[in-house]
């Protein structure tokens, strides 16, 4: 296994407990930097076969599976990364690669013979799994994120609202597309940490959280 996979929970919370561990976090934890006002905007284009193998995995908990995404933060069009999240019993890790907006929006388009060449591995990779296992555009996820940054254990503790579908529509780079909030507007908590997770941390976010993990992709395909 790669030395860099990070143990992940993440589950659903309520307003109130929002509230309760947004405040407790902002005693001893900091804002992420890239942050506007303690929070930023993500809009990611997620991928999937006909089959759709990247959904069915993750309803069928698989221990191993894998995701691609492009994504862009704060309807910045200069800062765009094509990104693969590997799950491999119940820990996670994260490859990625920069892209431009001429790039982003080829790959949409399905002008991808580029891909190819490209310097960089894991656009290579996509191009490799989009001829060989038809692996493409799927839809759009919109929501805010509201990231604490907690030193000992590398701890990062997520709160993500605001969840919207783009339902099938792929046009990632147009920032006037239509979306729809994903139904009950659920609310996100996230935590990831290295080798442990401190007991402050742990005692902070065990405030009424249901078990079961969660998809943005996996809901917002809901509206397929």
């Amino acid at each position: 296994m790669r030395d860099d996979y990070r143990h992940e929970i993440k589950h659903r919370i309520d307003r109130m407990d929002m509230f309760t561990i947004r405040s407790r976090l902002s005693a001893i934890a900091t804002s992420d930097p890239h942050t506007i006002n303690g929070k930023y905007r993500i809009r990611s284009l997620y991928f999937d076969n006909f089959e759709d193998k990247a959904l069915r995995e993750k309803i069928d908990g698989v221990d191993r599976r894998e995701k691609f995404r492009i994504r862009y933060y704060n309807d910045d069009l200069d800062f765009i990364r094509l990104e693969k999240k590997s799950k491999l019993n119940g820990l996670g890790t994260k490859d990625n690669a920069a892209l431009n907006r001429e790039q982003a929006q080829a790959i949409v388009d399905g002008d991808v013979e580029w891909m190819l060449d490209d310097s960089q591995p894991l656009v290579r990779e996509l191009y490799i799994k989009m001829k060989t296992t038809g692996l493409h555009p799927k839809t759009i996820v919109d929501y805010d994120r509201e990231p604490f940054i907690y030193d000992p254990g590398n701890v990062r503790v997520t709160i993500d609202y605001n969840i919207r579908t783009g339902l099938s529509c792929t046009d990632f780079l147009n920032q006037d597309v239509p979306t729809v909030p994903v139904k009950d507007s659920p609310i996100i908590l996230e935590v990831k940490w290295d080798g442990f997770l401190p007991d402050i941390i742990r005692d902070m976010v065990q405030i009424n959280v249901r078990d079961g993990a969660f998809s943005k992709y996996a809901e917002c395909r809901m509206y397929d």
